[in-house]
C-alpha cells in the first residue's frame, strides 16, 4: 500500500487531477445515510438488477438506492484507472470500492466490472454472470451512461460529443473560481455545432448503446417477465436550454427518448415489461460541471431552495419505488418518469431567473450559495467531506473490488 498525504487537490478548473481514497469512501457512507429506508425491509432475495454507469452522479445514486431500499443485486458497471506513480486512482473507482463495502455489509451480492461498457465484450461478460450466477434472468436496468466518445462495436468507427448550440453561437453567463476559491462571472459564447458534431453526439450519447444493450440480453433470453429498463436524463432550465436542452445534448436525449418509445413498445410484447426516461433534478455531478452556466444555474437554484433542493439519492429511492411497484409511475404526457418537479416549478424557476439575471462578480455570494457548491465540487473528488482527516497519511493503493461466490 502506498500512503501518502493528500492534504490539498490538484485541479484545472473543475477538473481534478487526483482524489482522496478515504474522502471518497466516507461521501458514499453519508450519500447511503441519505437513502430513505423502506418501509418494509426488502427480501434477501431482492430483484436482479444491472447499474451501468455506477461510480458517479446518478448512476452512484441509482446504485446506493437500489441496495438500501429495493434490495437489489446483480451487477454494477463502470470505466475507471486505477492510480500510477504519478496520480491517484479516479474518485470513481474508490467511490466503487467503498459502495462494493456497503453491499457486502448488508448482505447484497453485487459484482462490479470496470470496463468499457460500450463493448460487446463486457455485454457478453454481463450476460454470462446474469446466466451464472443470478438465475437466469435480470428484473431491472438502469442506463446512466455520460462519456466523451463511444467507438461503435459493430463498424470500429469511434465518435465524440460536444458540448455546442445548435443553429446559432449561444452566449451564456458562467461561474468560475479561481485558484483561491474566489468567484467570477462572466460570459461565454459557444460556436453553433455542425451537422457532424450534432449526429456524433446523438450517437455517443443517445439511446444506441442502451437499445444494444436491452437486444443482447433479450437475445440471450435473460430478460425477467415484467423486465423494467430507465435511462437516466437531465431537462432543466430555460436558463439553460441554449447550450443543454436544445444543444447536441439535448439532440441526444430526445433520441434517448426516442429509444425509449421503441423499447417500451417491445419489451411490453416480448415479457410484459416498461422502457422510461428518468428525468432527474439538476445536481453537481462531474458531467454537469463541464457544461457552461450549470454551475451558475445550479448555485443559483441552491440559493433559492437551499435544503430543499432534492438529492440524487432521494430522487433514485423514488425511481426505484416507481420502477419495483411500491408506487405507480409518475410520467408526463411524452411518457418520461419525473423526478424534477421540485426544481422546474413557475415560482422556482422565476426566483433562479430574477437572480440570474441580477448576478454580477461583486454580489454573486448573495445571489447563490457558493460554499455548498464549491463544497459539492470538491466532494465530487473525495475532498472538503466532513469527518475526513486531511493531514492525515491515506492509503491510495486500493483494490478494485474482487468477484466472490
Amino acid at each position: 500500500m502506498t500512503d501518502r498525504v493528500i492534504d490539498r487537490p490538484r485541479s484545472r478548473g473543475f477538473l481534478f487531477l487526483d482524489s482522496h481514497p478515504a474522502g471518497c469512501r466516507q461521501l458514499v457512507s453519508d450519500m447511503w445515510e441519505t437513502v430513505p429506508a423502506p418501509t418494509t425491509p426488502p427480501p434477501a432475495d431482492g430483484p436482479v438488477a444491472l447499474v451501468i454507469g455506477s461510480s458517479a452522479g446518478y448512476g452512484l445514486a441509482a446504485a446506493l438506492a437500489g441496495l438500501k431500499r429495493a434490495g437489489i443485486r446483480g451487477i454494477c458497471v463502470s470505466f475507471e484507472k486505477p492510480g500510477s506513480a504519478r496520480r491517484t486512482a479516479t474518485a470513481g473507482w474508490y467511490r466503487t470500492a467503498a459502495t462494493a463495502e456497503l453491499a457486502r455489509e448488508a448482505g447484497r451480492d453485487m459484482v462490479f466490472l470496470n470496463g468499457d461498457a460500450f463493448s460487446d465484450a463486457l455485454k457478453e461478460q454481463v450476460a454470462d454472470l446474469v446466466a451464472e450466477r443470478f438465475g437466469g434472468k435480470l428484473d431491472h436496468l438502469i442506463y446512466s451512461v455520460a462519456a466523451p466518445r463511444r467507438t461503435d462495436p459493430e463498424t470500429g468507427t469511434t465518435y465524440a460529443s460536444v458540448l455546442q448550440p445548435i443553429g446559432a453561437p449561444s452566449r451564456t453567463r458562467t461561474l468560475v473560481f479561481d485558484g483561491e476559491g474566489a468567484p467570477e462571472v462572466k460570459e461565454v459564447e459557444t460556436a453553433p455545432a455542425t451537422e457532424e458534431d450534432i449526429a456524433q453526439t446523438v450517437a455517443v450519447m443517445g439511446g444506441a448503446d442502451w437499445e444494444r444493450w436491452i437486444d443482447h440480453l433479450a437475445g440471450r433470453g435473460l430478460l425477467a417477465e415484467g423486465f423494467s429498463t430507465a435511462a437516466l436524463s437531465y431537462i432543466g432550465s430555460s436558463l439553460t436550454e441554449a447550450i443543454y436542452r436544445k444543444g447536441t445534448i439535448g439532440a441526444a436525449k430526445a433520441h434517448l427518448e426516442g429509444t425509449a418509445r421503441t423499447l417500451d413498445k417491445r419489451l411490453s410484447e416480448l415479457v410484459g415489461g416498461r422502457a422510461v426516461t428518468s428525468v432527474n433534478g439538476a445536481a453537481v455531478t462531474q458531467s454537469s460541471t463541464a457544461i457552461p452556466g450549470i454551475a451558475l444555474y445550479v448555485g443559483l437554484l441552491r440559493g433559492v431552495l437551499g435544503e430543499q433542493v432534492v438529492s440524487p439519492t432521494a430522487q433514485l429511492g423514488e425511481l426505484w419505488d416507481q420502477l419495483t411497484g411500491a408506487r405507480p409511475l409518475d410520467l408526463d404526457e411524452e411518457g418520461r418518469v419525473r423526478l424534477d418537479r421540485w426544481e422546474l416549478t413557475p415560482q422556482v424557476q422565476a426566483a433562479v431567473a430574477e437572480r440570474w439575471q441580477r448576478a454580477t462578480t461583486e454580489n454573486i455570494a448573495e445571489l447563490a450559495d457558493l460554499d455548498w457548491f464549491h463544497g459539492e465540487v470538491h466532494r465530487l473528488y473525495g475532498f472538503a467531506v466532513p469527518g475526513v482527516d486531511y493531514g492525515a497519511p491515506v492509503a491510495t493503493e486500493v483494490p478494485w473490488p474482487q468477484e466472490s461466490a
